[in-house]
């Protein structure tokens, strides 16, 4: 397949034209996680009310939910290979279809069953946003903005956070729990059709304008194959990333406000404020991370200087969320967890531009979705031990520490898997020399 943006049919851009369209492109980006993420929020907010007029039983809805993070998790390990087939702007159109189709679908249904089979299918959609955007923004960004840009979409998993649960329960009481669904649903197919309008391809900026200019548009263009990527030091050291800080993250989201209801005897109206206040930090530190390794790249330190070091400030940052546990403080644990969400967000933005640093852009969505994969699947395995410390201990200290220290032993075992990131090609397969010895 032809790489579409070294295409004669591509008009050349001055410099206003482009930076203006990149930066509508990651506006788009952004709405595509939020409404990707209120998506996902729905059936959790409104399942108080769906329980009682549908009477489900908690096994049910404990199935209904397993459906859709195993179709997250089996699925994103295709979808970027989906996405790196079909090019970025019908891949992401396939998906973002999929999970709008599929929010829609469940005002058809009533039954577990019925809700287990659109939860599944609205897995499979929604896997694909990461890989797609992230390609995009490998495609459309030189180095020292695509972490910056990968933190301002990133950022819309806390507007949603935010906005869901008041949106929707106030829809859902005025006209019904469907109009919740819905309500979603409509967003994410008015994203679409905006998608559809924008000219992607012909507003692109040269692949090698954005990369090294020893490498040929063949090459930028070429897919390598799924099992050399697999295999690839890249690939293991940014999946050992994602497998170890993502259930950091998703601790914080399902865990943190029972946490803190339990331990400083919160109601559910006194939980707002300190869940508004993680939500802000955490948008805060994804923009920031991002900015952070541009900063030192338009300084003039190196690709790798640059991108672990933002990531060794956000580990550092972590790790105080091992005492939030321990202390009697209200305000401190709320601030170490701040913190630590702040730091977890600028950490990803880093660690989510890493496979455009490492390999072509017709394998990075690739290279995402195996990541993506391997972080669900930490997550799956943190929650099994949350519930088996917390049953057995009722202590969250453990937990906390475990937090705290992932992101430095993460960010360790990146290093020694990658000394050196490499430009534009992989060259860091495993049993391989490098390609380069260029120092990034």
């Amino acid at each position: 397949m032809a790489f579409q943006a070294v295409s004669p049919q591509i008009r050349p851009l001055n410099h206003s034209d482009g930076n203006r369209a990149k930066w509508v492109l990651c506006g788009l980006l952004f709405l595509a996680t939020t409404t990707n993420y209120m998506d996902r929020q729905v059936l959790g907010i409104l399942a108080p009310v769906l329980q009682k007029d549908l009477h489900w039983t908690e096994s049910g809805y404990g199935n209904m939910v397993a459906g859709f993070t195993f179709a997250y998790a089996l699925a994103y390990i295709l979808s970027g290979r989906v996405v790196d087939r079909f090019g970025t702007r019908r891949g992401y159109a396939v998906f973002v279809s999929i999970w709008s189709l599929s929010s829609a679908a469940h005002v058809l249904v009533s039954t577990v069953l019925g809700f287990g089979i659109v939860r599944f299918f609205l897995g499979v959609g929604e896997s694909g946003n990461f890989p797609a955007a992230l390609k995009a923004v490998a495609e459309w960004f030189p180095k020292e903005q695509r972490a910056f840009a990968t933190g301002i979409f990133n950022s819309g998993s806390n507007l949603a956070a935010l906005v869901a649960p008041i949106a929707i329960p106030a829809i859902a009481l005025r006209w019904g729990w469907r109009a919740g669904f819905l309500f979603t649903a409509s967003l994410s197919m008015l994203w679409l059709l905006l998608w559809l309008s924008f000219p992607y391809n012909r507003l692109r900026p040269s692949a090698l304008d954005l990369t090294r200019s020893d490498v040929t548009p063949q090459e930028m263009a070429a897919r390598q194959s799924f099992l050399t990527l697999l295999f690839d030091r890249g690939t293991l050291a940014f999946a050992l990333g994602k497998f170890l800080t993502d259930p950091a993250w998703w601790f914080y989201l399902f865990w943190g406000p029972k946490f803190l209801a339990s331990r400083f005897h919160l109601s559910l109206a006194q939980l707002s404020l300190p869940l508004v206040i993680i939500y802000f930090g955490s948008s805060f530190g994804s923009i920031a991370g991002g900015w952070l390794s541009g900063y030192w790249m338009r300084h003039g330190r190196t690709v790798n200087f640059s991108r672990k070091m933002a990531m060794l400030v956000c580990a550092f940052c972590a790790a105080p969320v091992a005492i939030a546990a321990s202390t009697a403080s209200y305000w401190l644990s709320i601030g170490v967890i701040t913190l630590a969400a702040a730091a977890h967000q600028g950490w990803s933005c880093n660690i989510f531009s890493t496979p455009s640093d490492l390999f072509r852009p017709g394998s990075v969505a690739t290279v995402v979705g195996i990541g993506g994969t391997a972080g669900a699947l930490g997550g799956t395995a943190f929650a099994a031990l949350a519930g088996l410390v917390l049953g057995r201990f009722q202590s969250y200290s453990l937990l906390f520490l475990l937090c705290g220290v992932s992101y430095l032993s993460a960010i360790l075992l990146f290093h020694l898997l990658v000394p050196q990131l490499t430009s534009g090609r992989s060259g860091t397969t495993l049993g391989m020399p490098s390609t380069s010895e260029e120092s990034q």
